[in-house]
């Protein structure tokens, strides 16, 4: 029985390559901002807690202080993740 004739295949040429996005580096003052709005939010916690019935830092919020202080430290926090 008579073998066909195999066909040459071509070279293997990796498709082009989309642009690379480079990421620029944070500006000057992205990396205090992040860091202060973390000790910020836990200076706001331990002021409240030690200020024993809890009168700092603002009275007439009360347990809603801890929520303010969580809250800069979490923005602090989120700002990690934006960091290059």
């Amino acid at each position: 029985m008579p073998e066909s004739k195999g066909r040459d295949k071509p070279a293997y040429t990796p498709p082009p390559r989309a642009a690379q996005k480079v990421d620029a580096p944070n500006a000057r003052w992205f990396a205090p901002v992040m860091v202060g709005l973390m000790v910020l939010g836990l200076l706001w916690v331990v002021t409240y807690y030690l200020s024993g019935i809890h009168q700092f830092p603002i009275p007439a919020l009360g347990v809603v202080n801890l929520f303010i202080g969580f809250g800069l430290m979490l923005a602090g926090f989120i700002m990690t993740t934006r960091w290059r």
